[in-house]
């Protein structure tokens, strides 16, 4: 199986802009570290590396920002399997429905997505009339290179009982 190419982000500066939101340096900042960002941040995170491009940033704009951005459905917030116990993980809301994928073992996560996907959704609405607006589904399990350093190891393992 090919690698997932990059989800497509919706431009959650164009978004703001477009509904005449207040931007100050720092919520700009903030912003932009999501909308750049090539994975899945916590709070703390999103801080330090806004507060590299704009020093004056603070921990109560962080979570101001992240609470808009939620509000507008510009950005998703996701647990990420707990992990790394109860942290909330960001990421700018994608132009379409993705999965994720929690290695148990490496931490690692993947983005997957696919028609069947859509095809599920398509089914809860029409057997329940249930119209979604947010859709979020994790499968902890895995990852391909840990799987394939497990059988490995198991090899190795039975080449030396034998």
């Amino acid at each position: 199986m090919s690698p997932q190419p990059q989800m497509e982000r919706r431009s959650i500066l164009a978004e703001l802009i477009s509904r005449g939101v207040r931007l100050t340096a720092q919520r700009r900042a903030v912003i932009e570290v999501i909308q750049e960002s090539g994975g899945h941040l916590d709070a703390a995170s999103l801080l330090q590396l806004a507060r590299k491009r704009t020093p004056a940033v603070d921990r109560a704009t962080v979570y101001r920002t992240i609470e808009l951005l939620k509000k507008l459905q510009l950005i998703d917030e996701l647990d990420l399997m707990h992990l790394e116990g109860e942290k909330h993980y960001y990421e700018a809301s994608s132009k379409r429905d993705h999965l994720h994928l929690a290695c148990f073992q490496c931490g690692r996560i993947e983005e997957f997505s696919t028609p069947l996907f859509e095809h599920l959704k398509a089914e809860i609405s029409m057997h329940c009339g249930f119209e979604i607006r947010v859709i979020r589904l994790e499968a902890g399990g895995r990852c391909r290179a840990c799987a394939g350093s497990a059988i490995a190891h198991l090899n190795r393992r039975g080449d030396r009982q034998t």
